[in-house]
Formats: structure tokens, sequence, C-alpha cells
């Protein structure tokens, strides 16, 4: 991992310790909003069409979303339990281990494919649009009896935030389930930072075609860009807890790399309404603090680069008036 995001990593990270223990209530508060924003991103990823809003409808209200299947549903309904196993798992401090993941793995796709949930695959299969062919189903024991012995052989000498990288990658790698091999890895990956005291990393559906990307690149022998991507996500969740919970008046170098939307028309065309409207429709990466959306330089050129085509120049004129 580059070395300026690990460090960037871990001083967020020693500025949130300073602040604990941490309000019982406001840790359920940034659970429960993680949990909701994790649990649609994850789903999204894999093709789920459910809102964030309609997410939030299912897992906390029970509510029937009308056009939308029963495994998407269930698939919302199976991931905010699987959240709530991991918490409570590492609340008692287990054991990493084969049972945990096949445990985990069997919360993902209960009343989905009952058959498969909690089981390695028993078969071969491809990763459509990957570089990389999965092993053969009957060496899936043994390598997932080597991913484990290869987490306690590195789990203190690598850092939180590349042992959470490596078990993410590690685990889609070996690809030991028919389905649900993604939303495993992102789960056990917030294993490790959860254990070690940071908070979730959310990989963003709007991050999409940049997260296969670099799944692709590692599947090619380049880890360093897989790694820092999952460092970034590391760092975001831990500006918006640091946003939450620092006095007001040391909030802003918690900002660090966030710019305000008004900020952000200095990199385009756009006004600062139209950017508005991006994040919250969830087509601009952006971060809400407070009542203000917070965006980078970085996710304008990256929406600036898939749109050039989209918009006309008379845009920021035509939104403004």
């Amino acid at each position: 991992m580059d070395s300026k995001i690990l460090a960037s990593i871990e001083g967020k990270k020693r500025t949130l310790d300073q602040f604990r223990p941490l309000p019982p209530a406001l840790i359920e508060k940034l659970r429960d909003e993680f949990a909701l924003e994790w649990t649609f991103n994850t789903n999204a990823l894999e093709g789920n069409t459910l809102s964030l809003q309609e997410t939030d409808l299912v897992i906390n209200r029970g509510v029937t979303i009308g056009g939308k299947s029963l495994k998407e549903h269930f698939e919302a309904i199976n991931h905010i339990g699987a959240v709530k196993y991991l918490y409570r798992f590492s609340a008692k401090k287990e054991a990493f281990s084969e049972e945990f993941i096949l445990r985990l793995h069997k919360f993902i796709l209960t009343n989905i494919d009952d058959a498969s949930a909690g089981s390695y695959r028993h078969h071969n299969v491809r990763i459509l649009g990957s570089y990389h062919l999965p092993p053969n189903a009957q060496k899936i024991g043994k390598l997932m009896r080597e991913f484990v012995d290869w987490y306690y052989l590195n789990d203190k000498s690598l850092s939180v935030a590349e042992l959470s990288a490596q078990v993410h990658y590690r685990l889609v790698h070996i690809h030991p389930f028919l389905d649900g091999n993604g939303r495993t890895a992102r789960l056990l990956m917030n294993l490790v930072l959860i254990q070690n005291g940071y908070p979730p990393a959310v990989i963003m559906n709007l991050d999409r075609k940049k997260y296969y990307r670099v799944l692709k690149e590692a599947d090619l022998g380049k880890a360093e860009p897989f790694e820092n991507f999952i460092g970034k996500s590391i760092e975001r969740s831990l500006v918006i807890y640091l946003n939450t919970i620092v006095p007001p008046q040391n909030r802003k170098k918690e900002k660090q790399g966030y710019i305000s939307l008004q900020e952000a028309t200095k990199y385009c065309e756009y006004s600062q309404e139209y950017l508005s409207l991006l994040a919250r429709t969830g087509k601009l990466a952006a971060v809400k603090f407070g009542r203000n959306w917070m965006t980078t330089p970085e996710a304008v050129r990256e929406y600036l680069g898939e749109h050039q085509n989209s918009k006309s120049p008379g845009t920021r004129s035509k939104i403004k008036s």
C-alpha cells in the first residue's frame, strides 16, 4: 500500500482513539448508518437494484418494494443479518476460522440458495470478464485451510489496512463459493478492521468500474492499486467517524482531502446545484458532513472522465437559470 495513504489512515486512527471510549448511543448510531450504506452498496455491486432508500425500508421497516424481486429483498435482509453477526463475533473475540467464514456465507444465501449456503462449491467455475480462472473445486478445502493459516502468519506483521485488503483479495481469488464470494470477502475485510478498532470500509457502487479494474490488476500481479483502493475506502470511513466525533471547532482538518461542492465547481463547468443533485442521486462520489455534501477533486475528475460527452458546455448556465 502506498506509504502516504497508509500514514494518513494510521494518523486518523490515532486521532479516533483519542476520543475513546465513545458514547454507546453514538456507536449504535454510527453502526446503523454504516450498516445501511454497506448493505446497499455491497448488494448493488452484485446487481441488486434496490435503492438506498428502498434498502432502508426493507431492512428497518419490513416493507416490501413493488416491482423488486424476492431475491433482492432477501439479499438486503440477509446481509444486515450477516453484519450483526459479524459484530457479535468480533465482540466475543472469537477466532478467525473456516467455520466462521462458512457461517457468514450461510447468512448471505439463506432463502436464496439454501443448497449452497454455507458450503464450498463442488463445481468448477469461470468469472465473466476476469483474467483469473478460479481453482479446481477439489482444491477448495486445502486452499481455504491455507488461507486461514496465512491470516495467522501475517495478522501481526502486516498493517491492519494491508491485512484487510489482502484478506479480501485472497478470498475472491480462491472463489470458494458458487455465489456470494464478493459479499463474503467484503464482510471478512471489515471483520479485520472492526476487530482492530476501525470503522467498516464501504466500497461504493459508484466505484464499481474502478473496483473491478483494480481486482483485475491484482490478478495480473499488480497488488498495490487494489490495496490503495481499499485504503481510500478505509480512509473515507475514518473521515466520517471523525467528523461525527471531533468537536466542531476542530473538524476542518479532519476533512482533509474533501472539498465543498462550491469549491468543486472550480474543477468543472457544473453549478453547485447540479453537483448537489449528482451527490444526492449517487452519481458523484461524495460524503455528507452534517447538512453539507463534500467531495474530492479526484471524484469530480472521474465523473467528468466518464461523462465528458454527455453534457453540453451550456449545462452550468442552464442549471443556474
